[in-house]
């Protein structure tokens, strides 16, 4: 069981460093275990093993903004800040990209407070809602014990954190050093959402995801803008736990190891993609303000094949919420979660969501909610990708992915 240590004073992760993608991929995708599929068969519904199609995909292509970004693993913007994007290198510092060129000191470096490789390092990035008022903004690292830290920071300038004013928000134990999350995102309900994977290893040993007095294998909904009960943090009503009967910081559970989610900004639904085992890669979606105890069946399932124990092996008050796409290591190793794509650049991926996977470099997208599907395999992009570690969204919604050290803006073919 993870120790949540809320303290008072102020996966998959792709290291991109030579050599590392091999032993990365072993390591998140975690090798064999019970219930697994043929890798190389298809398993029934596959929705995200669509044909790759011999023409190109009309209207998308990929533009490089920006190569030389090494061990960057995450891009976004920042509210009040147009014209600039924040990119997280797993090292441990937060760069200013500006006009295509970095800002010359980090915005941000916490490399002296991080354990990094592997699937460790500085992994997520969120700005608040108000962060051009109030200027608050948190990040996700694993320190120098290889434990997950939820942290506070303000800005000090506009190029500037301030490295004083850090506030820990939540300490979560890893028994091992694979499936960290790391991934933070506000909703659409303002309140501060946070990915943490099963705690590592294989197979789940210790049945974290299913266990809801553990906080791995979750996703955790949190209030950061009140406290309660001794806590740095506020918890929302609408948590399922709320009141009892498993941790109260669980919004969702039966998760592996989600390597990015995001949040619809049109509609407001959550899409996670969540790296499978050594046979699966899937697509969770949950539509606006319906995913309150959720579970999305790991270890149990492995997508929406029974992995081991299936129905019966599951723990909680919820049903298996299976995956809406699915493809098998026939198609790739890891998936890499995107965003539904609601920017004015590319109309032909207007309302779909887009995805892709670390080893095979494809890019997917699949019509976005309320009834998700129609997955496609985006091609003729003009770049071949690969070491894909994530997707990014500026300010005026356009769509970036970062693969081998580079970062790629989405735009009109």
């Amino acid at each position: 069981m993870a120790r949540v240590r809320p303290l008072r004073s102020p996966r998959r992760v792709l290291a991109l460093v030579a050599g590392a993608a091999a032993a990365l991929t072993l390591a998140a995708c975690g090798g064999g275990g019970a219930g697994e599929a043929d890798a190389d068969t298809a398993t029934a519904g596959d929705t995200a093993a669509a044909p790759a199609q011999e023409a190109a995909t009309a209207g998308v292509r990929l533009a490089r903004v920006r190569g030389g970004l090494g061990d960057a693993l995450f891009i976004t913007g920042a509210p009040g800040q147009p014209g600039r994007l924040f990119v997280v290198q797993q090292s441990g510092q937060i760069r200013i990209l500006q006009n295509g060129k970095l800002v010359g000191r980090p915005f941000l470096d916490v490399s002296r407070l991080i354990t990094s490789g592997g699937e460790q390092g500085l992994l997520g990035l969120a700005f608040h809602p108000d962060y051009a008022r109030n200027g608050r903004f948190y990040v996700d690292y694993t320190n120098r014990s290889g434990d997950t830290r939820v942290v506070e920071y303000r800005r000090a300038s506009a190029t500037r954190a301030n490295p004083s004013s850090a506030r820990v928000l939540l300490g979560v134990d890893q028994p091992f050093a694979n499936h960290n999350g790391g991934a933070l995102a506000f909703g659409p309900d303002r309140m501060l959402y946070v990915g943490l994977g099963d705690g590592g290893s294989g197979d789940d040993p210790q049945n974290n995801a299913q266990n809801t007095n553990s906080l791995l294998g979750k996703l955790l909904r949190i209030d950061v803008d009140s406290r309660s009960g001794g806590r740095p943090y506020d918890i929302p009503a609408g948590n399922p736990f709320a009141d009892g009967g498993g941790r109260p910081e669980i919004y969702a559970y039966g998760l592996r190891n989600p390597w990015r989610f995001s949040f619809d900004r049109a509609r407001g639904d959550l899409w996670i993609g969540d790296v499978g085992q050594g046979s699966i890669e899937e697509i969770d979606y949950l539509a606006r303000d319906t995913g309150a105890g959720t579970n999305f069946g790991w270890r149990a399932f492995e997508g929406r094949s029974v992995h081991i124990g299936g129905a019966q092996a599951l723990e909680g008050p919820s049903r298996e919420t299976p995956p809406v796409a699915q493809y098998t290591h026939a198609q790739g190793c890891s998936v890499t979660g995107g965003y539904v794509y609601r920017g004015s650049r590319v109309p032909a991926l207007r309302g779909r969501y887009v995805y892709s996977d670390f080893c095979s470099g494809t890019v997917w997208s699949m019509r976005a909610g309320p009834n998700p599907g129609d997955v496609r395999r985006e091609t003729g992009l003009g770049a071949r990708l690969s070491s894909v570690t994530s997707f990014g969204e500026s300010l005026n919604g356009d769509l970036y992915v970062i693969a081998g050290g580079s970062l790629y803006r989405f735009n009109r073919g």
